[in-house]
């Protein structure tokens, strides 16, 4: 029997969609942000130095060369890719190769240890790509499963859903890492919580690829297109991107305001980035587990908090501007800066990532409906968008190298967090600039 195809806007379709939310947001939660930072940073107790082209290379300075690199890839193909898959028609090929391409490199984490380190950041490096160029087809599918009034919806419900998802399984793995003998998992303390670490790993690969089979069973594969793929199809994307940063040409407002963006972005997307090997680095536990727990219970606060940040920021924005809320979003980002270069006790990092989750999903929520409200007249927003978003990971890829440097010239991360005050402010200062009248002459 052949499965009926759902028609755009059909319900079920929508929740098809929103669905891979929750498939592909472990990553983000267990991998990212909580249980890989920890089990990094643990294979570097004799030493946190790591052999490379003749370089000694600080631990943490590699995670950020490795991430910069990832982001540098995916920010060259996204267009690229994008450009040809809308062409031959058949983008859910494309996703499905990059979500299985993630899901199986979280499974290789499995086999990260000293004795495979390079290996091991490979597969770091590939479950990073995997996850951000799927994410470029699946945000695409959007205005083709869903139409404008009911877009909004669906974008919130994958959000919800993938936060949902996300932190039921860092709950099932954190259980698993403080408890391991429940899971018959085996070896001393150290060892049985490593292991099930790894364990984890493995979890979010299979989740992914998992439950993302509903959104595949769905999801329509596109008009196909029975032209030959010319040189000219294959760099459409950036083509596009070029003719977005012409037209800006003109607009004052928005190319300001873009300039700012990109200059606060990075500051605020690299801290994210390495907001837990800084709390396990510089943060005095008191043992083990207690660095364990007091991580994931921080990045679950931020994940928390930034829900509340960003319906505070939607309601000063609406009051205030969007502008002028942004500024005091930045301002804000800069006493969390320098207040982090002088914290040392748990409670204090608490504190701190607390307010890191209020002003991060503040950040994120103004930045985004800031832009659209600048956008000149036009049915083309999805090659605005996609221009805002390049940007945002160019600035990722400059802000981790950036990081990475500091910590590896100065051995010390915190000099390299209270460096990106700069950015903040400089940040802060721009955005003052959108709302003004260019200089005639």
């Amino acid at each position: 029997m052949t499965k009926k195809a759902l028609q755009k806007g059909d319900k079920k379709l929508i929740n098809a969609w929103a669905f891979y939310d929750w498939a592909n947001s472990v990553y983000s939660l267990v991998i990212s942000s909580a249980v890989f930072p920890i089990y990094y940073a643990a294979l570097f107790v004799e030493s946190n130095l790591i052999p490379f082209l003749g370089y000694q290379v600080k631990n943490t300075a590699m995670i950020s060369f490795v991430t910069g690199c990832a982001f540098l890839v995916v920010a060259f193909i996204s267009p690229l890719l994008s450009g040809i898959a809308d062409f031959i028609g058949n983008k859910k090929k494309f996703m499905q190769f990059f979500v299985y391409m993630g899901s199986l490199s979280c499974i290789g984490l499995y086999w990260f240890d000293l004795d495979n380190i390079y290996w091991g950041l490979f597969f770091y490096f590939a479950a990073m790509i995997g996850l951000w160029s799927s994410l470029v087809f699946y945000n695409s599918y959007l205005p083709d499963v869903a139409f404008p009034d009911q877009q909004d919806r669906a974008s919130a419900k994958g959000y919800t859903l993938g936060y949902v998802g996300s932190v039921l399984l860092l709950l099932f793995n954190l259980s698993m890492v403080m408890k391991p003998d429940l899971y018959g998992i085996e070896g001393t303390p150290e060892a049985a919580a490593m292991l099930a670490m790894k364990y984890s790993f493995v979890s979010v690969g299979i989740w992914w690829a998992l439950f993302s089979q509903y959104s595949f069973y769905h999801l329509p594969k596109g008009n196909k297109n029975n032209e030959k793929i010319t040189r000219s199809i294959f760099w459409n994307g950036f083509r596009e991107l070029r003719t977005v940063y012409r037209q800006m040409a003109g607009n004052f407002p928005l190319k300001r305001y873009l300039t700012a963006f990109f200059v606060y972005s990075l500051a605020v997307q690299t801290v994210m980035l390495v907001a837990a090997y800084f709390g396990e680095e510089e943060i005095a536990w008191g043992s083990s587990s207690e660095k364990t727990m007091g991580l994931i219970v921080s990045i679950l606060l931020i994940q928390l908090v930034a829900i509340v940040g960003a319906e505070l920021s939607a309601r000063a924005s609406v009051r205030f501007g969007n502008i002028p809320t942004l500024v005091v979003i930045n301002v804000i980002w800069v006493i969390i800066c320098i207040v982090a270069y002088f914290i040392y006790l748990p409670i204090q990092f608490y504190l701190v990532a607390g307010f890191v989750g209020l002003v991060m999903g503040a950040l994120q929520t103004a930045s985004r409906a800031a832009y659209s409200k600048f956008l000149p007249e036009t049915e083309d927003t999805t090659s605005y968008f996609s221009f805002y978003d390049v940007a945002e990971k160019i600035g990722i890829i400059i802000g981790m190298f950036l990081f990475g440097a500091i910590d590896q010239i100065t051995g010390s991360m915190r000099n390299s967090i209270v460096f990106f005050t700069l950015f903040f402010l400089l940040g802060g200062l721009l955005l003052l600039r959108v709302n003004r009248k260019p200089a005639l002459g």
